[in-house]
């Protein structure tokens, strides 16, 4: 083998390995924004009703997919490209003296 082909079969792994990198990268960026805004649609929603949680998601660039509120609990699912988040939040009441 060629020093010139050594060279190029590098070339192509390190390619490689950068292009998979920054897939898993781009994916972990995905599932975090994903987490935040079904946190945030979840309190959102348990505080102020589903619209809260839709403008809140769409706020964090997510897809409100569903929501679903169960007594005092609130449940929710967002996406953000191929990544999805489920939150849930229960609303509380809080006495005022």
């Amino acid at each position: 083998m060629s020093g010139l082909t050594l060279w190029v079969c590098a070339l192509g792994l390190v390619a490689a390995l950068a292009l998979g990198i920054t897939e898993v990268g781009a994916a972990a960026i995905a599932d975090a924004q994903a987490t935040t805004a079904a946190d945030a649609a979840a309190l959102a929603g348990a505080a102020a009703g589903a619209d809260a949680a839709h403008k809140a998601a769409v706020r964090n660039g997510a897809e409100l997919r569903s929501i679903d509120v169960r007594g005092d609990v609130t449940t929710v699912v967002v996406a953000v490209g191929e990544a999805s988040a489920t939150a849930h939040a229960r609303r509380i009441v809080v006495p005022v003296s």
